[in-house]
C-alpha cells in the first residue's frame, strides 16, 4: 500500500469514526456510555428492593434474566468477560435468582460448595445476606460505627480511607451497629447460608447512639443534588439501608430523593434490567472532545461548543472531603459523573482542561480547575485521583478491607494526565519538575507503566508517553525509548494489542491478552507521542484498527479495559471503543500530514 493509500484510508477511517461519535452525542453537549460492572450489581439491586418492601414480580424477572444471560456454560459468574470464575459473584447470583423462585442449577451448587460456601464470600456479599436472613451479622468482621467519632488527623481516621469506602463503610458501620433484618422465605443450607430472623434491635451504649447520630448527620451531609452518594452504587445502597435502619422512609427527603435517583441509573434493555455501577458523562464527553478535535473537527463547531459550555456548567464550585487535607485549598475542577460535586477528581479535571483548551472556552474555570489540581498534588510529586496524600497501606491488613481498593494513592496514570494538562500551562514549573521525577521514577524496568484506572500497562504506558511529551521530555529520552521497546516486544503479530485483567497480579501478563481497539489505541497514542509516528509498529496497529472497523465508523469491544478496583471490580466502559481509537487515529494523521 502506497503512502497515498494508507493516508486515504486513515481518512476514511478517522471521519467514519467522528461522524459516529457525533451522532451518540445528546441534544444537551454531553456524552454518556454504559458503564458495564458485573453481576452483583444486579443481585444487590434485588437485595436492595427486597430490604426495603419494594419488589415486584416484574423487576424480579428482569432482573432475574439479565442474571441468567451473563451466567456461563459452567453455571458460574465473573467479575470481568472471560475473567475466571468468582464466588462471591456467583454467591449473590445464585441468591437474587433464588429470591426471584428461579433455580440456578446444580452447577452453580456445586461450584459454591467447592469454593467454601457462603462463608468464604467477601464481607459485602455476607452483609447483603445478613440484610435479607440468610447470614448471622455477628459472623461478620464489623467496622466499628465508633470510627466516625476519631478526629481526622488522628494515626486512624474515617479520611485515611479512600473516598468511595470512606462513605460506604460510613454508612455500613451504622447498619452493622442496627444488624437490621428482613427475612426472606429462601434457605441457603445448600451453599453454607446460616438462616436468621433476628427480632428486635440490639441494645445500644450511650457511646454508640452518639456515634450512629453522629454518622447519620455525616451521611446526610453528603448527599449530591440526584439524591446519589459519591454517585456510585456501594456508598448509594449502604446509604438508603442505613436510613431504612434508622426508621426513615419516603417521608425522609433523603430517602426519598435517594431512592428516586438510583432509578435513573437502571437500564432496561428488552427484556433484562440492570443498574450500572456509575455514570461517566464528564469523562466521556471530555474525551470525546478531544477525540473530535484530534480528527479535525473545527474548535468553533455548534456541537462541541455546546459540549464545552455544558463541561463548564459542571465544574465544581463547593468544598468537599478532599478539603480534609487541603483546608486553604480554593475549590475547582470537575468530577466524574452528571452530580457529584463533592467529589472531584484529579482525572477529570485534567482531561476537561485539555478539552477546553482545545475549545478555547473558560480560561477563568480552567485556571480554577489547574490551580485545585496543582493544590491536590501529593507530598511524594505525584497524584491521586480524589483525595491527596492518602497512602494508609496498612489498612490493607484490617479483616474488614477484603473488597479491593481501599486507598487512593498516587498513580501513573492520573500523575500523567495531571503533567499533559500541566505542560500546556504556564508559571508551573516547580509542580511540573516533581511530578515528572515521580513518574519517571515510577517507569518499570521492562520500560512500562502501572494502570490503576484501565487494564494496566498499555494503559498507563499509554498516558505516560504523551505526559512526557507534553512537558517538553525528548523522544529520544531513555524512558521514551525504554517504553517503545516494551511496547514493541508485546506487539502482536496482526499489529494489535490486547492485555488480560490478569496482569495485575501476574506479570507475565503485562501487554498480552485477547487484541481490543482502546487497548491498541493507548500503545498507538504512545507511539505517535514518543516521536514513533511514522514507524512500523505505528502504522501496524493503525491497520488493525482500520481493519476491524464497522462500517458505521464503531469498534467491537466486549472485555473490560476499565478499572475500578485491581482484578476485584472492572468496568467495561461502551465509548471507550470508540473514542480512544478515533483520537490515536486521529493524532496519527496530525503527525503523517504536519
Amino acid at each position: 500500500m502506497t503512502v497515498v493509500q494508507e493516508l486515504t484510508a486513515l481518512d476514511t477511517g478517522v471521519e467514519r469514526a467522528a461522524e459516529r461519535l457525533l451522532a451518540l452525542q445528546h441534544p444537551d453537549g454531553w456524552w454518556k456510555g454504559e458503564l458495564e460492572s458485573n453481576a452483583t450489581m444486579i443481585a444487590e439491586h434485588l437485595f436492595l428492593l427486597h430490604f426495603l418492601g419494594l419488589r415486584d414480580a416484574d423487576t424480579d424477572r428482569l432482573l432475574a434474566n439479565e442474571l441468567l444471560a451473563r451466567r456461563r456454560r459452567d453455571g458460574t459468574w465473573s467479575i470481568w468477560f472471560d475473567g475466571p470464575p468468582d464466588l462471591s459473584v456467583t454467591v449473590e447470583a445464585y441468591t437474587a435468582l433464588k429470591l426471584a423462585g428461579v433455580d440456578a442449577g446444580d452447577a452453580t451448587r456445586d461450584y459454591i460448595r467447592r469454593g467454601g460456601g457462603v462463608a468464604r464470600t467477601r464481607i459485602f456479599t455476607r452483609a447483603f445476606l445478613a440484610l435479607i436472613g440468610q447470614w448471622p451479622w455477628r459472623r461478620l468482621a464489623h467496622v466499628p460505627v465508633e470510627l466516625i467519632l476519631l478526629p481526622q488527623g488522628g494515626p486512624l481516621s474515617v479520611y485515611d480511607f479512600a473516598c468511595w469506602a470512606r462513605q460506604t463503610m460510613v454508612a455500613l458501620s451504622v447498619v452493622e451497629a442496627l444488624q437490621p433484618v428482613r427475612p426472606s422465605a429462601i434457605d441457603l443450607a445448600e451453599i453454607g447460608g446460616r438462616k436468621t430472623e433476628r427480632a428486635g434491635a440490639p441494645r445500644l451504649s450511650p457511646l454508640r447512639r452518639h456515634a450512629v447520630a453522629v454518622a447519620e448527620r455525616w451521611v446526610r451531609e453528603r448527599q449530591e443534588a440526584d439524591g446519589s452518594w459519591g454517585g456510585i452504587q456501594p456508598p448509594w445502597v449502604w446509604s438508603l439501608v442505613m436510613l431504612a435502619a434508622l426508621g426513615h422512609g419516603f417521608e425522609d427527603e433523603a430517602f426519598a430523593r435517594g431512592l428516586s435517583g438510583w432509578d435513573r441509573f437502571l437500564i432496561r434493555d428488552g427484556d433484562r434490567l440492570r443498574p450500572e455501577a456509575c455514570q461517566s458523562p464528564i469523562w466521556d464527553t471530555a474525551l470525546a472532545v478531544l477525540a473530535l478535535r484530534a480528527a479535525g473537527i473545527p474548535a468553533e463547531d455548534a456541537r462541541l461548543q455546546a459540549a464545552g459550555e455544558w463541561l463548564l456548567r459542571e465544574e465544581v464550585t463547593v468544598p468537599g472531603d478532599w478539603a480534609v487535607r487541603r483546608p486553604a485549598l480554593a475549590p475547582g475542577g470537575w468530577s466524574f459523573e452528571f452530580d457529584n460535586d463533592l467529589y472531584p477528581d484529579v482525572d477529570d479535571t485534567a482531561v476537561v482542561v485539555l478539552a477546553l483548551r482545545e475549545l478555547g472556552l473558560g480560561d477563568a474555570a480552567v485556571a480554577r480547575g489547574v490551580d485545585w489540581m496543582v493544590g491536590m498534588q501529593s507530598r511524594s510529586g505525584g497524584w491521586g485521583a480524589f483525595d491527596a496524600d492518602n497512602e494508609a497501606l496498612w489498612l490493607y491488613k484490617l479483616p474488614i478491607c477484603d473488597f479491593g481498593k481501599v486507598t487512593d494513592e498516587p498513580s501513573a496514570d492520573v500523575t500523567a494526565h495531571a503533567l499533559e494538562a500541566l505542560g500546556r500551562e504556564h508559571g508551573y514549573d516547580d509542580v511540573q519538575a516533581a511530578g515528572l521525577s515521580w513518574l519517571l521514577a515510577e517507569q518499570e524496568p521492562d520500560g512500562s507503566w502501572f494502570g490503576r484506572w484501565g487494564v494496566n500497562h498499555l494503559y498507563g504506558t499509554g498516558a505516560a508517553v504523551p505526559a512526557l511529551e507534553a512537558c517538553g521530555v525528548s523522544p529520544g529520552h531513555p524512558a521514551i525509548r525504554r517504553a517503545l521497546r516494551w511496547l514493541d516486544s508485546v506487539q502482536q503479530a496482526d499489529g494489535a494489542f490486547g492485555e488480560d485483567i490478569a496482569s495485575y497480579g501476574d506479570a507475565a501478563s503485562r501487554g498480552r491478552g485477547a487484541a481490543t481497539p482502546s487497548q491498541t489505541a493507548w500503545a498507538l497514542l504512545a507511539y505517535v507521542s514518543g516521536g514513533a509516528a511514522q514507524g512500523l509498529s505505528a502504522r501496524r496497529a493503525a491497520e488493525y484498527l482500520l481493519r476491524v472497523q464497522r462500517p458505521d465508523g464503531d469498534w467491537d469491544e466486549q472485555h473490560y479495559t476499565g478499572t475500578g478496583f485491581p482484578l476485584d471490580f472492572m468496568i467495561r466502559y461502551h465509548l471507550y471503543r470508540l473514542t480512544f481509537p478515533l483520537l490515536a487515529l486521529g493524532r496519527l494523521r496530525e503527525r503523517l500530514t504536519g
